[in-house]
């Protein structure tokens, strides 16, 4: 935000001495609120410079000065909507409309084949891996309510869970398809 110089000559020429020491003081606060409406600090800096302009102009009819971090407050707000609202949105006409690809959607029978294998390559697991992986990953329980469930630490279910993982990554039936 640029702060406006203020040296004898222009406290003179200034109507509102109190307004600019209002800004003085108050300007940090003021900025962080503008930058909470905003995502670019610049933009920030416009809409402060733009809401105590408005501020200014009606600074002889503000009858209660101690309210004037809500009136700025609101002008931040009205301003941050009003640019919102008039935001350019551009069009472009082309002759034909563009189409999304089309994804291709998987053979039921192709998804059906790789969710055997897969629970032919669980159940080949020990008890116990098997039983974490299936409340993990089927059950959709977190590691501590599996260690819970099975009366064994957290640590053991990472570590049990992390060997179950790489039996099935090197189980044959499951190498991806190339």
């Amino acid at each position: 935000m640029t702060t406006p110089v203020c040296n004898s000559a222009s406290r003179a020429a200034t109507p509102y001495p109190s307004f600019a020491s209002y800004m003085r003081a108050r300007g940090p606060v003021l900025l962080r609120t503008a930058r909470s409406l905003t995502a670019n600090p610049s933009d920030a800096e416009d809409l402060l410079q733009t809401a105590l302009t408005k501020t200014y102009v009606a600074w002889d009819r503000i009858e209660d000065h101690r309210a004037l971090d809500g009136y700025v407050r609101r002008a931040l707000l009205n301003t941050r909507t009003s640019q919102w609202r008039k935001r350019k949105v551009d069009e472009f006409a082309c002759d034909e409309l563009p189409e999304p690809e089309a994804v291709p959607e998987p053979d039921p029978a192709d998804q059906q084949v790789l969710h055997d294998a897969m629970w032919r390559a669980v159940m080949k697991l020990p008890d116990r891996q098997r039983a974490m992986v299936v409340l993990r990953y089927y059950e959709d329980l977190s590691e501590a309510q599996t260690a819970e469930v099975l009366g064994v630490s957290v640590g053991t279910v990472k570590s049990a869970v992390s060997r179950a993982l790489g039996k099935l990554r090197e189980d044959p039936e499951l190498a991806p398809v190339r």
